[in-house]
């Protein structure tokens, strides 16, 4: 396993992070980072029928009690106190009453991406608020379109992986449900050998991922280990940091930008200047299998058991974690 703190030497956010040894376990509080600045464009035709609007999905109440952002914050808040949970939205999102309303409800800090590039700078941006408030922050990523049959019993294993980072800092340690079945439109973790086992949780290392494979693939995955790919990972904030740095120096530069303005006047127009200029970089085919193709790569997985996960990505996927057919109509609260 590598251990970024060397790795980190004269990388840093120019005038901001840097490596200067690990810090006291003591000294870390735990965040989190919901991950809300999604389109939802695929679940569109959907919600137009359900409420004659283009509401991102993740602020859509389908089974008429909570949206998935609702149940996202409340999970993480078991966990991590409200004022410590950064939410990161689209500008965009802020034209819906509904999105709104809900982000005020959310407790802690809203951070507002003025255009969507992908995965990678939606998480590095709340990350460079959060680092500025908290430099030695253990972090949980939490997306906001799941569903979770037992919130409990998951956030248990998020609890687990912060315990895991806070004693092998220099770990990225993702959680990864065992799957229900064979499901093609789901990403892979391939686990390898025992990293650490900690009070009956075993980690292990990541071998690599595999995306949306078919049918047959994805069984056979299932045979040998293979566990879906919730996203939802914990790191330490400037592990993270120097992994960036080290595997997308551009990147890691151009938000060293809106680091170094946040809390300044100057702050919008920087993030306005470098979001005309970034790239899209999805975080997954674009940094984390990457590293997971290192031969010291510092990729972990957690395993999770006894949950049923489901991402809602599909309006088949809404209707089955519902227990409905697609022709049956969904709460007339659905709509908020």
């Amino acid at each position: 396993m590598m251990n970024p703190a060397g790795m980190c030497t004269g990388i840093g956010l120019s005038g901001g992070v840097s490596e200067s040894g690990e810090a006291a376990a003591s000294s870390w509080v735990r965040c989190g980072i919901i991950l809300a600045a999604g389109d939802g464009t695929r679940l569109r035709p959907m919600v137009r029928r359900l409420r004659g609007d283009a509401l991102p999905k993740q602020y859509v109440r389908f089974d008429g009690r909570s949206s998935m952002l609702e149940q996202a914050v409340g999970r993480a808040a078991t966990l991590i106190p409200e004022e410590r949970l950064f939410t990161v939205v689209g500008r965009h999102h802020l034209a819906h009453r509904d999105a709104r309303e809900q982000l005020d409800r959310c407790g802690g800090p809203v951070v507002v991406q003025p255009a969507n590039k992908e995965t990678a700078p939606g998480l590095l941006l709340p990350l460079m608020h959060l680092y500025k408030r908290y430099p030695e922050a253990v972090v949980a990523v939490f997306p906001s379109d799941h569903s979770i049959s037992d919130d409990g019993l998951f956030m248990s294993y998020v609890d687990r992986a912060c315990h895991v980072v806070e004693q092998h800092p220099w770990l990225v340690v993702q959680l990864g449900v065992e799957p229900g079945g064979p499901e093609p439109e789901y990403g892979y973790i391939l686990p390898g050998g025992v990293i650490t086992r900690d009070d009956g949780f075993e980690v292990r290392a990541v071998v690599g991922f595999v995306e949306k494979p078919d049918a047959r693939t994805a069984e056979s995955l299932a045979l040998q280990g293979g566990v879906w790919n919730t996203m939802v990972m914990v790191f330490r904030a400037k592990t993270w940091l120097c992994l960036i740095g080290a595997a997308l120096p551009e990147l890691y530069e151009a938000f060293g930008r809106i680091y170094r303005a946040i809390g300044t006047r100057d702050e919008a127009q920087v993030v306005e200047e470098v979001y005309s200029t970034i790239p899209p970089v999805n975080l997954s085919a674009g940094f984390l299998s990457c590293l997971a193709a290192t031969s010291l790569s510092p990729l972990a997985v957690l395993p999770v058991r006894g949950v049923t996960w489901s991402d809602w990505g599909s309006e088949r996927r809404i209707m089955e974690g519902l227990g409905r057919r697609p022709a049956e109509e969904l709460p007339a609260s659905a709509g908020n």
